[in-house]
């Protein structure tokens, strides 16, 4: 049923691209620290070569992905198929989040629709990937993309959004340092 890949063969990656949504997970080193898992979408995910990903780290409540990648930068990004062809995949590898500073953002910034909210890029080298039959995820259909977030980041200057993430970002919910901007 399941398979392992080397690398981030062609069909892995046609099935990535076909995905509107993918989840994030990461996970502190403490014991007693919070696994977190995010969903994602709104085009941000881009595959770079056959063994690395970014996506864009969009502003959000809280930055525990940035926390955790200082930490330890395990990370898995996992995919599900909701249309009639179920599939699971992940993609556990070693990342780090990018920041506007970094050498390589501007040019990865690029590769991604104008998001205001940006906040940073996070790159995963890859280290398994594997899939899953997925059975067991439902079928559902696909309205579309929302668009609160951009409406949301249209809504403030970027001092406004420097603000928020220094109010909201600077720490993970376990006190974690993350968005250092």
């Amino acid at each position: 049923m399941g398979r392992k890949y080397e690398t981030l063969a062609d069909s892995v990656v046609a099935f990535i691209e076909e995905q509107a949504m993918f989840f994030v997970a990461t996970a502190p080193l403490r014991e007693d620290g919070h696994v977190n898992v995010s969903p994602k979408g709104a085009d941000s995910l881009r595959v770079i070569d056959n063994t690395t990903i970014i996506y864009a780290d969009l502003t959000g409540s809280a930055a525990e992905t940035i926390a955790h990648l200082r930490d330890n930068g395990r990370i898995t990004i996992m995919w599900c198929s909701f249309g009639p062809k179920p599939r699971i995949l992940r993609v556990y590898g070693q990342g780090e989040h990018l920041l506007p500073s970094h050498p390589e953002f501007a040019e990865l910034s690029e590769l991604f629709p104008d998001f205001r909210a940006l906040r940073s890029i996070v790159r995963l080298r890859t280290g398994r990937i594997a899939d899953s039959c997925g059975y067991g995820v439902p079928e559902m259909d696909l309205v579309g993309p929302r668009s609160k977030m951009a409406e949301w980041a249209d809504r403030k200057s970027p001092a406004e959004l420097e603000e928020y993430r220094h109010t909201n970002n600077e720490v993970s919910i376990d006190g974690l340092p993350a968005w250092e901007g």
